[in-house]
């Protein structure tokens, strides 16, 4: 496993502590890349503070303005979740998520999205990730501190690493020997935006009233974990339809 090639993304952090925290739970076990959304203070001395030594991973931190650019060339997506949801997404815990990452080519990168202190992620911040990574905390105080939770899922990245193989995985495309490289995050919202405008043509979606129509149709993708030229095929088809449906 490439630990470089996982990326921890933090959403809209109110406190700077907490980012220098989470900098020092990466750097102690190995990881480098960290992208910040939107945070509310940064830089900052309390995050250089909390760091602790780890001050160069706060230097390298991408900061951007949206989810979007933060999972933009990623092949598999995560989203952090301490709750359930509306509409049931694909659940690992922290060890199993580690068995995932030992399964990536060397050229495939993940992104690990954490979200608010106080609120976590928005269902559609959650509806753009692959699958969701829950701690099994006790249900009576289950709430984890940012630093914290990022160093518990760090930790199995790294014992992953260590031991060479991770959890057994229940998608081998995401493994070595898959013929084709998996979309990227950005390649994979050209298809929903496709596929949501032909429905919307062909009278298939009501635009005034959607209901979980789109949720639920990436789920169902995203479940897949499509390579690139399974998503032009899907596109291929979609473009076909409106020149049919142009035809008419």
């Amino acid at each position: 496993m490439k630990l470089e090639n996982i990326r921890i993304v933090l959403v809209n952090t109110s406190h700077p502590g907490n980012i220098g925290g989470v900098a020092r739970a990466m750097k102690n076990m190995g990881l480098s890349d960290l992208s910040l959304v939107a945070p509310r203070i940064f830089p900052s001395g309390d995050a250089d503070a909390r760091a602790a030594g780890a001050a160069d991973i706060l230097r390298s931190a991408s900061v951007v303005a949206s989810l979007q650019e933060a999972i933009a060339d990623a092949h598999l997506i995560v989203g952090a979740s301490a709750r359930g949801r509306n509409i049931p997404w694909p659940v690992m815990d922290p060890h199993e998520l580690a068995g995932v990452a030992s399964s990536l080519r060397d050229t495939q990168k993940m992104a690990i999205v954490f979200g608010r202190e106080d609120r976590g992620l928005t269902n559609d911040e959650l509806h753009l990730c692959h699958h969701h990574v829950h701690i099994p905390s006790v249900e009576g105080f289950s709430s984890l501190n940012l630093a914290a939770a990022v160093q518990v899922i760090a930790y199995e990245l790294r014992m992953a690493q260590l031991k060479g193989a991770g959890a057994p995985t229940q998608a081998p495309q995401w493994g070595t020997d898959w013929d084709v490289e998996l979309s990227q995050h950005h390649e994979l919202e050209l298809l929903f935006e496709h596929l949501e405008k032909v429905l919307v043509e062909v009278d298939f979606l009501d635009p005034q009233s959607p209901r979980h129509l789109m949720p639920r149709l990436r789920r169902l993708f995203q479940r897949a974990v499509p390579d690139k030229v399974e998503v032009n095929i899907l596109r291929g088809m979609l473009s076909h339809i409106q020149k049919k449906n142009d035809q008419k």
